[in-house]
């Protein structure tokens, strides 16, 4: 009798995006106005951040879904700061030592330099190009390039829904 094994990689099937990364010193609701000048496109704050409850983080994230092309838009910030406060009672000092400080968390920490990611799931491959020429030509934007997906170590991050 022959023994049949059944896949789950046979069922479901992979969604493709791109994934850009912005360098930008801007407020990410500036950022988002220039992306949907320039892309023609809507982008919208979310009602919820990109959380991590174990790391006590969030990330500002703007989003929008094309219907006519059927392409989905995230802008996403790549950073975020976590303020701390730690009093500690020394056994030598009558008073506490009180350290506090900021504490710099990344949603790609591979790429801890980029300010912003823009995700763009689409069905279209050449697409890609041409979004990143026009964020090229936003004035306020350093760089921007493409970031390899497949290299990410850190893809579970990018699951927006």
């Amino acid at each position: 009798m022959a023994v049949r094994k059944l896949s789950l990689d046979d069922f479901l099937e992979e969604e493709y995006y791109a994934l850009i990364g912005i360098h930008c010193v801007i407020e990410d609701y500036r950022l988002a106005f220039l992306i949907n000048q320039t892309l023609d496109i809507s982008l919208k704050r979310a009602k919820e951040d990109v959380t991590d409850p174990s790391l006590n983080t969030s990330y500002a994230i703007f989003e929008w879904f094309d219907e006519k092309q059927l392409t989905t838009y995230h802008l996403v910030a790549n950073s975020c700061k976590v303020q701390y406060n730690n009093v500690q009672q020394q056994s030598n000092s009558l008073f506490g030592e009180d350290t506090s400080g900021v504490t710099n968390f990344y949603l790609l920490p591979e790429f801890k330099k980029v300010n912003y990611i823009l995700k763009v799931e689409t069905e279209f491959l050449n697409k890609e190009k041409i979004i990143l020429n026009n964020i090229l030509k936003i004035p306020q934007v350093s760089t921007a390039y493409s970031i390899d997906v497949e290299g990410l170590k850190s893809k579970e991050n990018l699951i927006f829904n």
